[in-house]
Parts: C-alpha cells; structure tokens; sequence
C-alpha cells in the first residue's frame, strides 16, 4: 500500500482499475487500510498473508463470481463481513449470497458516501470492532459471527397494517416468557430486527443479547464459535475461547440461519437446550449457562423438510414461531417502511429532510422487492444520495423500479374458456399463498397438490414469491 493506517483493514475485489483506485484513495481519507485486487487468485493470496476486517467484493469476476469467491472467504477470512458490489439486475442474486452469508449488498454505480454508511453499519455489528475515545472503529482478536449491539428506540419499527399487529401482539405475548422461538421469512424481512424486540422486552433485557450468523461460520468453526474450545482442542486453538452460549449467559442468544449447522452441531445444540449446559471442545467438564434462544429461517425445517435437520430440534426450537411476510404480501407498510428510512438516510448522510413524491411513491408500490426491507433501505439511501436537496422523484429511483420491471402481469384475457381457467387458477393459488402467508408447503397442501407441482404452477403464472 503506499499509505498506512491504524484503521480497520479492508480488501476490495474488482476488475475495474479506475473504481479501485477511486474507492481506495477514498476509504483511505476515511482511516480505513485498504488492498485491492483485480483477479480471484490475487484476492486469495492477500487472504492468505494478511488479516482484513471487511471484504467488499464485485459479484463479476474475469476468473470467478461472488459465489465462488464467498466460499473462499468463509474459509480464509471468517470473521470479516463481505460486502457484494452488483448491478441493478442482479438484486435477486445478490439477496441469495445474503442467504449463504454475505453481509449486505451494494449497487452500481457506487457512491462513496453510501459505501462508507455500509461499511461503518457492518463494522459496528461486529463486537470485535470496540469503540476508542475518538469513536472510531478498532478491532481485536475477536470473532465477527458474533455480534452485539445497543438497542436503541429507532432498531424495531412496527408496521401499519393487520400483519404487523399481529407480529406486534406475539412479541407482547412471548417476550415475558423463556420460550424458544424460531422466525421464519425471506431474507430482509427483519428476522433480527424481531428477534431484538422480543429480548427488548424480555425479563432478559439487562442481559446480553449476542447474535450468530450460523451461515457464515465454516461447518470446522461453528462447534468452537458455539460451546467454546480449550487450548490445544486442535489445530490452531492457541488459547481457550468461551463460545457464544457462555457469552449470551443471562441473556438471549439469537441464531440466524440455524438450519445451516451441521448434523454434529444440531445434536450438541439439542442437548445444551435440554441441560441447560455446554462442554467447551477439548474439555471434560459442563459449565451451566442461563440463555434464552431465539433462531431464525429461510428455509423451512419442520419434519421431512429440510434435508439433515433434526426433527426433535425443530420441536425445541419452535415452542412459539413467528412468520414474517414479503414486503410484497405488505403493500400497506411499503411507504411506511419507505418514510423510516428515508428519515434514517438523511440522519446518516447529513441531508436535509424531504419528502417522497407522488410518481415514486406509485412506482415503489409496484415494485416486487425481492430483497423486502434491506432492498428498500439501499433504495432510498441511494435517492437519498442523488436528490441532493430536492423530493425523492421518479428519476432517483433504480431503473427496474421507474419501468415497473418487477411487477407481475396477469395472464391475458382474450375471452377463451383456458384463460377464464387459468385466471381463475392463478387467482385460487394467489389466495391461498395469502392465506397460509406464503408459505408454500402450506398452501401445497390447502390445495390438496404437491410442493413440486405447486412451484411449476408459480413459475408458469408469473407468481414470483
């Protein structure tokens, strides 16, 4: 690097030179250290030489993709939040590297305040990151699957329709309670977001409340990340670590993606929800531990559902569930959402309030969001960013949403008795999904069909859930 800095690391993947070099002289001013590499192989070479807080890497590579580059850095860089760079049509793809762990996502063309917003978000997520007097971000030997923060009035927002009461009502019933609860919903739709409500509100409240990413912990490092190890457990293990169940002793602990841990670690889960104890990898001996759980899903993982995931875990973990809808099944709460974050944006930016107008308040009605909550807040950080002092208009929002490219067509209705069919089947399905909150295996079977048919008939009507 030609500079140095005391700040976070940060590696920056891209191919384009001009970006890198803009973005980096950029971050640089910010106190960030940063590397760049153009290619996969050189990423890989830096991960293996240096330690890096935070990774920000384009999903389009000339020798790879972010998919196979997200593989890579969970294995030489667990602990650093991955940032994927993308482009407006890859939004879908973007939120499924969220589901296999990716942090968040940016879209081009970038715009360094909104970079730098991202990267202070990710940075302050990570209790290894602590805070000096001059409020600037350190880290320690700390591990970034673990994650702490102040809950603050503004971290849970309610909606304003019939489903966010109801969401409202079961975090009012269950939070006095020590149930476990499992939330289930697309990513982005605030899985943790109601998870920190209900320890908001919980007896435990005093209490930590430590969240792990059960996705983006390699399957060799969740055992160690959860219960702990003792010095010389194996290869690497330089000193003892306490694991997440001893630090969220007191308190809640929150694991999303829970049905990504391997078969071996969803037995010693059961069994510290059944003692109430853990046993450190290496030890002999159990420490007792007082922690509530709260887990989280995209996937579903009731009995014969998921592949490998244990069906009397699931029971333990779903003494009370809470279901989160699409912001698509939501319209009511879409501008809502979109005044929130608005506000946020301009706090966080340092613009002056302003408003939404009409046009784009239409046009993001529209839209599909198929990334729910996160998709809406970079969208209205980025019109933030380019109103500059005006109302958020039509011409501020991302092209996809300006040309309604994400709404869904009805089939034509030409008069002929297959389409009065088959508008009266999209329909029948498009109801049931609603009724059993788009849950398909569900619906499968209010329908009285199968998973399998179930999804050629969505894919074939255009219903994009």
């Amino acid at each position: 690097m030609s500079e140095t800095s005391s700040g976070p690391k940060i590696l920056l993947v891209d191919d384009d030179t001009d970006l890198c070099l803009l973005m980096e002289r950029f971050l640089k001013k910010r106190g960030y250290a940063v590397d760049t590499a153009g290619r996969k192989a050189r990423a890989l070479d830096l991960l293996r030489d240096q330690r890096f807080d935070l990774i920000l890497c384009d999903h389009r590579l000339p020798d790879g993709d972010s998919f196979e580059m997200l593989g890579h850095f969970r294995q030489l860089a667990p602990d650093a939040p991955v940032i994927v760079i993308t482009g407006y049509s890859d939004v879908r793809i973007a939120v499924d590297l969220m589901r296999r762990g990716a942090h968040d996502y940016v879209v081009k063309p970038l715009y360094p305040d909104d970079i730098a917003v991202r990267i202070e978000e990710a940075l302050q997520r990570d209790p290894s990151v602590p805070k000096d007097t001059a409020g600037t971000e350190k880290r320690s030997n700390g591990d970034a699957s673990e994650r702490t923060e102040v809950v603050n009035a503004r971290t849970f927002v309610h909606g304003t329709g019939a489903f966010a009461r109801r969401i409202a009502e079961h975090i009012r019933l269950v939070a006095p309670t020590d149930l476990s609860v499992l939330i289930t919903g697309e990513t982005g739709t605030g899985k943790e977001f109601v998870a920190r409500e209900i320890h908001r509100h919980s007896k435990r409240s005093d209490g930590p409340f430590v969240a792990v990413d059960c996705g983006a912990i390699p399957g060799d490092l969740a055992g160690s990340e959860l219960f702990g190890h003792v010095k010389g457990a194996f290869t690497g293990a330089v000193m003892d670590k306490v694991g997440c169940f001893k630090q969220a002793d007191g308190g809640t602990l929150f694991l999303d993606e829970v049905g990504n841990l391997s078969p071996e670690n969803q037995m010693k889960l059961l069994r510290v929800l059944q003692e109430r104890v853990v046993r450190r990898i290496g030890d002999n001996k159990d420490i007792p531990v007082d922690v509530r759980i709260i887990a989280a899903t995209n996937e579903e993982l009731g009995p014969g559902r998921v592949a490998n995931f244990r069906e009397d875990l699931f029971h333990r973990l779903n003494e009370f569930s809470i279901e989160l809808l699409p912001l698509r099944a939501r319209s009511e709460d879409i501008l809502h959402y979109a005044e929130h974050f608005l506000q946020l944006a301009c706090e966080r930016l340092g613009r002056s309030p302003r408003s939404i107008l009409p046009e784009a308040a239409e046009a993001m009605m529209r839209h599909n969001w198929p990334g729910n909550l996160r998709e809406l807040n970079n969208v209205i950080k980025r019109a933030v960013l380019l109103s500059g002092d005006d109302a958020i208009g039509l011409k501020h929002l991302p092209a996809e949403i300006m040309a309604g490219g994400s709404t869904r067509e009805e089939p034509s209705a030409n008069g002929d008795l297959r389409d009065v069919s088959q508008r009266a089947e999209r329909q029948a399905i498009l109801n049931a999904l609603q009724q059993n909150g788009y849950n398909k295996t569900r619906t499968a079977a209010m329908l009285r069909i199968d998973r399998k048919t179930l999804y050629n008939k969505l894919k074939a009507f255009g219903i994009d859930i």
